[in-house]
């Protein structure tokens, strides 16, 4: 019950909770004042609690979010907030400071964070009120110069120690409670602040290290940690599809009842309230073209063929009208068919358009008395079928919007007359590729920055107005804007479009070029000579070469007409004579001007700039911001006034970074180009009167961004670590602002927030945190490098071939377009971080995983998969860059060594081990490029400490004594087995002839652990099952079909093991099995997949079968040739299990495997399911070892930084391989074979921040010891170290299974 006391103190509320927790409510101030503040107070509390809250304004019965709220809040569906309580000495505690004098209470309840249930107050919420009386509370508002100044003193009665932001805010906490305390025993303000004046040991008056203190970088970060979960964009459902279109209502309802499963192209026009769909089908071997719209009434769609170029409009043959049409002067015209449904309303046209070979369809619609067109123009279809498989991007189109290239190729003679030629047809081919979404605006992208790098021509033989060419362009960008908006998948693609051209803009932006030249040339009496060339070219050919041109020109006048420094500046912008001498109007003279011109020439050129700027310039900050901010009265010519709607916070940030956009230090503008940006982000979110300059002004922020962190990271200094922090969290914010899908982003943001907050210089863990987030953020970078080349550069590769563009342009493309990027300034802030954490966490320079030292040659390869088959004929040592945890290590090789970042016990890391191999990764890129330099050369390596040391020895010194052997010993042998009689087996069955290793230590395990560790219930088709079930009557033909290719891949063709694992799928049950395995499942209560339906079991028996098909998978085959096992012999039980929605999984190596110590437990743990763990997903897991003498004290050795992680939200069903080739005397055989899911995972970017593993230390200290408690009952069971796998759902642990450790 609740229980208020009023006094003419702070309003105290308590609440007495369940199990004897306590609650305490303290309201300070009014609603009414200028501040108030609620402390909120649980004593007695021993879990993790979270406070879901809302403000309430007078009148209003719905939550509103204050715009202020506590240190890590988060945002709850827009509706509410939630904070976690944090430790305060022996209570939990949350301060929340409202400033928004409607707010008149706050409503609440609790979650229990680690149980996920609510606590109300008798089935309602908790309510509390703001007092409204001001003359009651307001003294109880302690200014926040006071608590500062109290904060001080304490920190300053501790020795001044260095302190992390959430020491500095525990300060603030205890100096304010002590206040209020002083406060409530009578003594005034004024008391309180001689008081602390009077008890310093030194008077902070000149409160600089006060100042500093709270002025750090890092308290910044903390002070203005941004919602970026706000920012969050994941590509809509419609991605799915394979197009990128908006989420449509109409396109839905039309898919539904006249799409079917053989839909090729799905477009979704918008124009006002209308949408116009088409689906393209085809049917048998003709090709349909349904046209749907959501208009109501009398409709005729007005109708032609295009069938040499897209701008043909032609008569449609007769035989293909459909019913109620009628030709009508060279085109068709047809009338729309009612749909009613019970879901919506449309009208339709079915064409069939047979097998005719059409280029398109166009078309116009009539409707309501009007004509309704596609921006001005007609709607057109292509019917050319898009080639989207990715390939290496060669010549041959794939991975394109081919057809799209192909036109670009054969229109680039008609483009290159001028820019406006250009910018049209860039305008028409959008509109038509739209239905091809990302790919299609890839294609014009690459082909306008072509064009922006000078590999195209931009004007022959064409005389054209400035005027023009800004009005072509503006179409073009202001359609840009249009897909920015109505397609959010396309954002990223879209801004990079724009950074390539400029704005342009109507009538009077263009004209300003050719009249603002004339009044240059009078005031400065330049009339002849290089102006007057330059004058000819402006008229007729006005390009972005102008804007550098100007420059030049003005940075001549400025330097007192050195000719030297007009060449310097053309020449450092690309600009050459011949360049200059090229143009239709060419540039031949040198620029000469009257010495007393120089001021008038320089205020003249500054303010022609802009003009250029404004139709050229699509990044540049000044020109950007000036078309929002009204040019200063002293400028000459027309003004361009600001728009209303932004804020004022957003002005002053704009108009602060235009000044100071050039000054030395770097941070505060930084700050104000991020919070630019921000304030921009919601308004980029909706439609506006000048939405495409809002678009170019948010363009030239990120760009700002990135070249002002550019030019100050020569000045930043290694030793001031904080400084660093501070531009990391700028810089990831700015790329959570450009990006598209940036969910990873996002939560690395999260992390690094964090990390910053819990910031203890030269501590071990918070190092150790610390580097797993910047690898996190290696990987999202990384993946975003790769999907851009992979995106990107096959359209680079294709069209560039076609249009003749030199070589080296083509080959750099997508990295050039990468580095013009914020990731790889990005990246060299967190290089710089790198070593300094790994010194911090006493890591050295190497991780090794498999400590053996070798000598070996050196040979560098890209990844270790491409050479896994190979044999090398001496020992080697692989420099691989890339190393997913999967592969198996060639015959031959002695080590491997690599930048990138396996778990310790992936599959490649044990069968290193096992096989004697050296195996690390290398986190000095230094050390790694002169390895890279040593190719051929022979090379020692031996451990030192934690590190290893590597030295040249000679060849010949290499040769004597070191003969080449295979990384797994040879001469194992396999018994073969077979079908025992039973076509399923109960665990309690289970024996050395039905099944492996892997079903007997299941049943092993059964009975003989403690209660609390559970053990799944499992059945198994045994060995035998799979060859029966090949021969019998239903499958001889597959049966004949394996084993000629079987022949085949004994004579060394490889690649017929893929075809062998194809046709095992396509193998079928017979009753029996089907009937045996039911029978066994039911009786163990396993559920039946066949109970939900026939596709469940099918689901389930194609699961079986990949199992079966895995025995021919290259590295389990491979792996079995080296080491001389008989691959026939190699017999495949399939172990089935219901799946355990784990919240975490697991793996223990009861002895160290990198130290070989066996008083120590090695541990791995990701979140959801354990494929993430031991696959290929990049990125570590968290580890931590634990004494066997002291389970209750783990120790985390390393944080994770895997992006992924794999759940299961319904019940499933696993089917695990099982084979005889495992856990063999002298051959490792786990891991080379597949276990399937009946049901495809889902894949969840994972949140650290939140996550109770990382966040909350008791919990993970519990976990973790149970864990470890788990792997010393199973070893002492075994007598013998063990490698175990499990998973914990709801805090209970459930081994899944364990095999010897080798």
């Amino acid at each position: 019950m609740a229980t208020p006391k009023s006094t003419n103190h702070p309003q105290v509320w308590h609440f007495n909770l369940e199990e004897g927790m306590q609650l305490q409510v303290y309201v300070f101030g009014s609603s009414n004042g200028c501040n108030s503040r609620v402390e909120l107070q649980l004593k007695n509390c021993s879990r993790t609690w979270i406070l879901h809250w809302g403000g309430l304004d007078r009148g209003q019965k719905n939550w509103v979010i204050p715009a202020d709220h506590p240190c890590g809040t988060k945002t709850y569906k827009q509706i509410a907030l939630q904070t976690p309580f944090m430790r305060s000495g022996d209570i939990y505690l949350i301060v929340i400071e409202l400033r928004d004098p409607k707010i008149h209470a706050i409503e609440f309840v609790l979650k229990d964070g680690s149980r996920d249930r609510w606590l109300k107050l008798n089935q309602e919420n908790f309510r509390i009120e703001i007092h409204e009386n001001e003359s009651v509370t307001s003294h109880l508002s302690i200014p926040k110069d006071l608590v500062d100044q109290k904060a001080y003193l304490l920190w300053e009665s501790k020795g001044k120690p260095i302190s992390s932001p959430q020491q500095q805010k525990q300060d603030s906490e205890d100096a304010l409670r002590e206040l209020h305390r002083e406060f409530s025993r009578g003594i005034s303000l004024d008391e309180l602040r001689n008081g602390i004046q009077g008890t310093s040991t030194r008077r902070i008056n000149d409160n600089r290290a006060l100042s500093e203190r709270l002025n750090s970088p890092i308290s910044s970060i903390c002070q203005k940690r941004r919602d970026v979960g706000q920012w969050l964009h994941k590509y809509s459902e419609r991605q799915s599809k394979g197009t990128h279109l908006p989420v449509s209502v109409l396109l839905d309802l039309v898919e539904k009842y006249k799409g079917g499963d053989n839909v090729i192209l799905r477009q979704s026009f918008r124009v006002g309230d209308f949408e116009i769909v088409v689906l393209l089908r085809t049917t048998m071997a003709d090709h349909r073209m349904l046209v749907a719209v959501n208009m109501k009434g009398t409709t005729v769609l007005h109708w032609g063929m295009s069938k040499s170029s897209s701008g043909e409009w032609l008569t449609p043959p007769s035989d293909i009208l459909p019913e109620r049409s009628k030709l009508l002067n060279g085109a068709c015209q047809t009338y729309f068919k009612d749909m009613p449904t019970g879901e919506g309303f449309f009208q339709f046209v079915d064409i069939n358009l047979q097998q005719r070979d059409f280029l398109g369809v166009q078309f116009v619609i009539w409707s309501g008395g009007s004509w309704i067109k596609n921006n001005g123009s007609n709607f057109f279809v292509s019917l050319k079928p898009t080639d989207h498989k990715f390939g290496k991007g060669d010549m041959d189109g794939k991975g394109t919007v081919k057809w799209l290239l192909d036109e670009i190729s054969e229109r680039e003679k008609h483009a290159e007359r001028s820019l406006m030629h250009r910018f049209d047809i860039a305008t028409e081919l959008t509109e038509r590729c739209q239905s091809e979404g990302e790919l299609g605006l890839i294609g014009v992208f690459v082909w306008l920055r072509f064009m922006a790098c000078r590999q195209l021509t931009w004007n022959k033989n064409y005389n054209v107005k400035p005027r023009e060419i800004s009005a072509a362009q503006d179409k073009f960008t202001s359609f840009l804007g249009k897909i920015y908006l109505n397609q959010p998948n396309d954002r990223e693609i879209v801004r990079l479009m724009l950074a390539s051209i400029g704005r342009g803009g109507q009538g009077e932006v263009g004209q300003r070029i050719r009249d603002e030249i004339l009044l240059l040339q009078r005031n400065n009496d330049c009339k002849s000579g290089m102006m007057e060339e330059w004058h000819q070219k402006l008229h007729n050919n006005s390009s972005p070469d102008d804007v550098i041109i100007c420059q030049a020109l003005l940075d001549y006048a400025r330097c007192n007409f050195k000719i030297d420094v007009y060449w310097r500046t053309l020449n450092s912008n690309g600009l050459t004579r011949d360049i200059l001498a090229s143009y239709d109007h060419p540039i031949v003279s040198e620029p000469r001007f009257k010495a007393d011109t120089k001021e008038g020439l320089i205020l003249d050129l500054t303010s022609y700039l802009r003009t250029l700027k404004a139709v050229h310039s699509g990044v540049d900050l000044e020109s950007a911001i000036e078309s929002w901010l009204s040019y200063s009265s002293k400028r000459p010519g027309i003004q361009v006034n600001s728009v209303g709607g932004l804020s004022l916070k957003l002005q002053e940030c704009l108009n602060f970074a235009k000044v100071h956009i050039n000054d030395k230090s770097i941070h505060p503008v930084m700050e104000k180009l991020l919070e630019s940006r921000i304030e921009l982000h919601p308004i980029l979110l909706k439609s506006h009167e000048r939405f495409k300059d809002l678009l170019f002004l948010d363009i030239s922020l990120a760009s700002a961004v990135r070249t002002t962190m550019e030019r100050g990271l020569k000045d930043l200094d290694d030793s001031h670590l904080t400084d660093i922090f501070f531009f990391v969290s700028l810089m990831l914010e700015n790329l959570c602002l450009s990006t598209v899908n940036n969910e990873d982003v996002i939560y690395c943001t999260k992390d690094w927030y964090c990390v910053c907050e819990s910031y203890k210089p030269n501590n071990v863990q918070w190092a150790l945190q610390t580097k797993a987030v910047l690898d996190r953020i290696r990987l999202v970078l990384t993946d975003r490098a790769q999907h851009y080349q992979k995106m990107i550069q096959p359209s680079a590769q294709y069209l560039g071939h076609l249009l003749g563009v030199e070589k080296w342009a083509i080959e750099i493309f997508t990295e050039e377009l990468i580095r013009a990027g914020s990731a790889p300034v990005l990246s060299m802030l967190i290089n710089r971080l790198d070593p300094i954490l790994r010194k911090i966490a006493n890591l050295g320079c190497w991780q090794v995983i498999s400590p053996v030292e070798v000598c070996g040659f050196v040979t560098s390869v890209n990844e270790l998969i491409t050479v896994q088959s190979k044999v090398y004929g001496k020992p080697t040592i692989i420099i691989a860059n890339k190393v997913t945890g999967g592969e198996e290590i060639p015959d031959g090789v002695v080590g491997v060594l690599t930048p990138d970042m396996p778990d310790v016990l992936s599959h490649v890391s044990i069968r290193a081990r096992n096989s004697k191999v050296c195996f690390a990764t290398c986190f000095d890129q230094r050390i790694l490029r002169d390895l890279r330099l040593k190719e051929g050369k022979a090379i020692s390596v031996r451990l030192k400490f934690s590190n290893l040391e590597i030295s040249d020895i000679s060849s010949s010194d290499l040769s004597v004594g070191h003969t080449v052997m295979s990384s797994i010993p040879r001469g194992v042998t396999l018994k073969k087995k077979t079908l025992g009689g039973k076509y399923a087996a109960s665990v309690e069955e289970f024996s050395s002839e039905l099944v492996g290793a892997k079903s007997r230590n299941i049943q092993y395990l059964r009975g003989k652990v403690p209660s609390w560790i559970k053990v799944p219930t499992s059945v198994a088709l045994p060995f035998g099952v799979f060859e029966n079930i090949l021969l019998t009557d239903l499958n001889k033909d597959l049966a004949n079909k394996v084993s000629c290719f079987d022949r085949l891949v004994r004579a060394g063709d490889l690649s017929k093991l893929q075809a062998i694992q194809e046709t095992i799928l396509q193998i079928s049950a017979t009753p029996t099995l089907i009937n045996e395995l039911r029978s066994k499942m039911k009786s163990l209560r396993i559920p039946w997949p066949g109970d939900e339906g026939e596709q469940r079991w099918k689901q389930a028996w194609q699961a079986i079968k990949k199992v079966w098909a895995s025995k021919w998978n290259e590295r389990a085959y491979i792996s079995c040739r080296k080491a001389n096992v008989n691959h026939d012999h190699l017999c495949m039980a399939v172990l089935v299990q219901e799946v355990i929605c784990a919240d975490y999984a697991f793996v223990i190596h009861t002895r160290n495997p990198l130290t070989g110590d066996t008083s120590e437990i090695y541990t791995e743990i990701v979140k959801g399911l354990g494929e993430t763990l031991v696959g290929a997903y990049p990125g570590r897991a968290m580890s931590f070892i634990t004494k066997k003498s002291d389970v209750k004290s783990p120790i985390v050795v390393g944080y994770p930084s895997k992006h992924i992680g794999l759940f299961m939200k319904k019940q499933s069903l696993i089917f695990r391989s099982d084979s005889n080739g495992e856990d063999l005397e002298g051959y490792a055989g786990a891991g080379l074979y597949d276990s399937v899911i009946m049901d495809k995972e889902e894949e969840v970017v994972l949140d650290y921040s939140c996550d109770q593993l990382i966040v909350d230390k008791s919990f993970q200290r519990s976990l973790f010891s149970k864990i470890a408690e788990v792997g010393i009952i199973i070893e002492n069971l075994y007598r013998s170290a063990q490698d175990i796998e499990g998973v914990v759902k709801h805090g209970e642990v459930y081994v899944v299974q364990t095999r010897p450790q080798i």
